[in-house]
């Protein structure tokens, strides 16, 4: 399920590897809707650490809830489980040949402020990542030109009133408008 406001998107799945690609293409999208392109590669990196651990770890089911939520400058990314075992960063000197283990340690490399929490209202646990964030840079607009040819200006009509009593009777009005008086 998705659903999404102006600024906040939520979406409930089940965390399999087949999963979490879908999520950050739909991630990816999002950002991208809200003009947030600069954040997308830090932003899909960390929702796809969070999930990863979600299938390793969480138990006893792998359903999870995935929020991103834009306000104040800044991009939150949750994603809320049902397990209630707090996530640990392990130490930074961890044998350089380990091929797991450093999710987490991603997600705070990538990211302003990350943390865990049990939720209040149930059972299981929100772990987050934030990052400051800005809007694309909109392209300056381009000075467009214009084509422009002169205008010749219509030859101007004079009307003049004429009194047609004021006519000789055999001149007929209209040809003593251009005649002048002598």
């Amino acid at each position: 399920m998705i659903s999404h406001s102006r600024r906040h998107c939520v979406v409930e799945l089940q965390a399999l590897p087949s999963r979490i690609g879908q999520i950050r293409r739909i991630v990816s999208a999002q950002l991208r809707h809200w003009q947030l392109d600069p954040l997308i590669d830090r932003a899909a990196l960390g929702v796809t650490e969070l999930l990863s651990n979600v299938h390793r770890h969480a138990q006893p089911d792998k359903t999870c809830t995935v929020e991103i939520e834009f306000r104040l400058g800044r991009l939150t990314v949750s994603v809320i489980d049902s397990d209630p075992r707090l996530p640990v960063l392990r130490e930074a000197a961890m044998d350089a040949l380990e091929t797991c283990g450093r999710g987490l340690a991603l997600v705070a490399a990538v990211s302003e402020a990350w943390g865990a929490r049990h939720q209040t209202d149930g059972p299981g646990k929100v772990v987050w990542f934030s990052l400051a964030a800005a809007p694309a840079p909109v392209a300056a607009p381009r000075p467009v030109r214009i084509a422009t040819k002169p205008v010749r200006e219509p030859a101007r009509t004079t009307l003049v009133a004429v009194d047609p009593a004021a006519v000789s009777p055999g001149v007929s009005v209209a040809a003593s408008v251009g005649a002048r008086p002598g």
